[in-house]
């Protein structure tokens, strides 16, 4: 009899908001459709912690304090190197940390470059810090249908693999690679993290 696989997804846990991700995951993974599957989740700090997952979830953030511990910790390489093969999520400042291109990037700021895609940082304004409104992904992600989607000073994505709505990009996602402007873990709202588990974790460790 074979054994049911173990996943291990991990959150990038050096700035941001990765313990709400870590909730929004493990709650996920019990969704009718993955209860078949067994999963753990936990906190990344460190690349041995790294080389321990088949995924990986990076939150959002500050990009450039992300950028720069990742640098100072020696995570940088290690990263870049993990998005080649294996599934990477990046929310708002986490997606722009998987850009090829930072528009108005701060001085020395690095990015992952796993992502074909250019990225403004808080495009929107200040006057616009917060603002939220349900959305249908069932294009871009079927099964998944209306969404909230929740924007906190959002950037703003221009490049391939996109969803469009009114001009605005939404979400992005290249192979292995997915990316969010809004934040899943604030909705009230698991599916969009079931989705990346089933659509993107499940089939790159069969």
């Amino acid at each position: 009899m074979s054994s049911t696989p173990l996943y291990t997804v991990g959150v990038l846990a050096l700035q941001g908001a990765f313990s709400e991700h870590l909730e929004y995951l493990a709650e996920a993974s019990q969704l009718p459709r993955l209860a078949k599957h067994q999963f753990e989740f936990l906190a990344v700090r460190t690349p041995q912690q790294l080389q321990k997952c088949h995924a990986l979830v990076v939150p959002g953030g500050e990009s450039t304090s992300m950028s720069l511990i990742a640098e100072r910790t020696g995570m940088l390489q290690p990263l870049v190197e993990f998005a080649r093969n294996r599934p990477v999520w990046g929310t708002c400042a986490g997606l722009i940390f998987l850009a090829s291109e930072i528009c108005n990037g701060r001085p020395h700021q690095k990015a992952l470059g796993a992502m074909s895609i250019r990225v403004t940082r808080n495009a929107f304004g200040r006057q616009l810090d917060l603002f939220d409104a349900p959305r249908d992904f069932g294009s871009f992600a079927p099964g998944l249908g209306e969404f909230r989607t929740v924007f906190i000073r959002a950037p703003v994505v221009s490049g391939p693999f996109s969803i469009l709505e009114n001009g605005l990009v939404v979400a992005v996602r290249q192979g292995n690679i997915l990316g969010t402007l809004f934040h899943p873990e604030l909705s009230g709202d698991c599916r969009f993290h079931g989705w990346f588990l089933e659509e993107f974790v499940v089939p790159a460790h069969c």
